[in-house]
């Protein structure tokens, strides 16, 4: 129930920052041709259980432990330079940061002391993005709804750290962490509105990102899906 209201907590205040920036925004009139450095504060929900990908070792991982994919829900920031293509096109080149660590336990085992055998599951995601946005009223507009897409390449870090069991060795305890790095390119799509001033700017926005990386042997499952939902709010400053 905490990690809910936290949720419900974030949210509001995304929302509630949107709306206070646009407000400030709202007077000024747009300028065309105008190139933004873009910050974005939000939230990561990655996928859940039936959309992940096959192999992907947090299914493996729900086999014996517990815990809830949306356990691994957590706050992104990023940053982002967005530049004209002319009057309804935009390029963007940007960057974002997200990590979580998500505590569980066995479900069939505990230590021969009586207390639960727990470990850590942890994601970092650093996705590097190329877009192009479409905005069908141009730059011109105070009021520019977008949508785009492209490409990101996400460095990733992976670990698993505590306590285990090796079933192969008569279901033996022990202490370990095993970690797994790597950097993967997938598809990204995107969506928003935003209010432009001529100094500064705000809005909201939402992306979808897919992708997956590979994992070693040390692990129940042979790949990691890194996809999910973004939900952004959004604050630049044009020149």
């Amino acid at each position: 129930m905490r990690g809910l209201r936290g949720d419900h907590m974030l949210k509001r205040f995304i929302a509630g920052g949107v709306v206070c920036a646009a407000m400030l925004v709202g007077a000024q009139s747009a300028h065309a041709q105008q190139q933004t450095v873009n910050f974005t504060f939000g939230y990561f929900a990655p996928h859940g259980e039936d959309a992940r990908t096959a192999g992907d070792v947090l299914v493996a991982n729900r086999d014996f432990l517990i815990f809830d994919f949306h356990d691994f829900d957590t706050a992104s920031v990023g940053g982002e330079w967005l530049f004209p293509l002319g009057n309804f096109l935009e390029g963007g080149i940007g960057i974002g940061f997200s990590t979580r660590s998500v505590p569980t336990v066995y479900q069939d085992f505990i230590d021969s002391d009586g207390t639960e055998i727990d470990s850590d599951m942890k994601l970092r995601m650093v996705p590097t993005t190329f877009s192009i946005r479409l905005l069908p009223l141009s730059h011109r507009t105070a009021f520019q709804p977008y949508i785009g897409g492209g490409m990101a390449v996400i460095a990733w870090r992976y670990s698993e750290s505590g306590e285990f069991v090796d079933f192969n060795a008569g279901n033996t305890i022990f202490r370990g962490s095993f970690v797994n790095t790597g950097a993967d390119v997938g598809p990204v799509v995107l969506g928003g509105l935003r209010f432009g001033g001529r100094t500064v700017s705000a809005g909201f926005e939402v992306r979808y990102q897919s992708a997956e990386g590979k994992l070693d042997s040390d692990f129940a499952g042979p790949r990691i899906d890194l996809g999910g939902w973004t939900y952004n709010g959004t604050f630049g400053f044009r020149f």
